[in-house]
C-alpha cells in the first residue's frame, strides 16, 4: 500500500506509563523478545546493519528486558540502556550481570534523557507511542546527544492494522526529515523497518 506522510497522526497523548506497567504485570516478557523468531531476526539484522565494527558509547532507550542490550554490548565499549518500567529494568540488570561496561537504569523518554554524548543511539519500537510534542522533544534530545559522525539506529514495527495507524513508516519519516541527520542504511520488509541515520555537521 502506498503511503503518504499525512495519512496517520501521532497519538494525542503519549501512551501512559500505567499501560506499560500493566503489560509487565501480566507477563514478564510482553513482546516475547526472548522466544519469537521475528524478534531474534530483527536483532540480527540490526547488528549486521551497524556501519562500524565498534562504538565507544551507546545509548539504548526502551531497552525492555535487555536481551538486545547484551548483544549490543559486544560491539561497544560502554552501553547505557534505559526503560521506564521498573520490572523491565530489574530483568535487564539480571541479563547484563557480568558486563561491567553496561548500565541499566530507569528513565522515561523524553523527560529523562541522559547527560553526555554518544556515538551510537539505538531506539526500537518506542517512538510511535509518543505524542507529537514528546516525539519532537525526544528526537531533538537524541540528536543533540549524538556526536558528529555518530549513528542513530531506529527500528520499528510497520503494523498498520485497519485504517490509519501511526507506525514505523511515520516515525522514520520524522527522523529522515530532521536537520542534521543523513540516512546511510535502510532496511524494509513485511515485518519492520530499520534505518541508520548519521549525524552530519551543520
Amino acid at each position: 500500500m502506498a503511503r503518504a506522510l499525512d495519512d496517520a497522526q501521532p497519538p494525542a497523548d503519549t501512551v501512559s506509563l500505567d499501560h506499560f506497567l500493566g503489560l509487565y504485570e501480566a507477563k514478564d516478557d510482553p513482546w516475547d523478545v526472548a522466544t519469537k523468531w521475528h524478534n531474534q531476526r530483527k536483532y540480527a539484522v540490526t547488528l549486521a546493519s551497524l556501519p562500524r565494527e565498534r562504538y565507544r558509547r551507546a545509548y539504548e532507550p526502551g531497552a525492555s528486558i535487555g536481551l538486545f542490550t547484551v548483544m549490543l554490548a559486544e560491539r561497544c565499549d560502554e552501553v547505557l540502556a534505559v526503560d521506564s518500567v521498573p520490572a523491565a529494568v530489574e530483568q535487564a540488570q539480571v541479563n547484563v550481570k557480568g558486563l561491567p561496561h553496561v548500565r541499566v537504569e530507569r528513565a522515561n523518554l523524553p523527560a529523562e534523557l541522559p547527560d553526555g554524548v554518544f556515538d551510537l543511539i539505538v531506539i526500537g519500537d518506542l517512538l510511535y507511542y509518543l505524542s507529537a510534542a514528546d516525539l519532537d522533544a525526544a528526537v531533538d534530545g537524541m540528536v543533540s546527544r549524538l556526536e558528529p559522525g555518530g549513528d542513530l539506529v531506529s527500528l520499528h514495527f510497520r503494523d498498520r492494522g485497519e485504517g490509519a495507524h501511526y507506525d514505523g513508516f511515520a516515525v522514520h519519516e520524522v527522523l529522515a526529515a530532521r536537520a542534521g541527520l543523513e540516512r546511510v542504511v535502510h532496511h524494509e520488509d513485511e515485518w519492520f523497518l530499520l534505518d541508520v541515520f548519521r549525524r552530519v555537521s551543520a
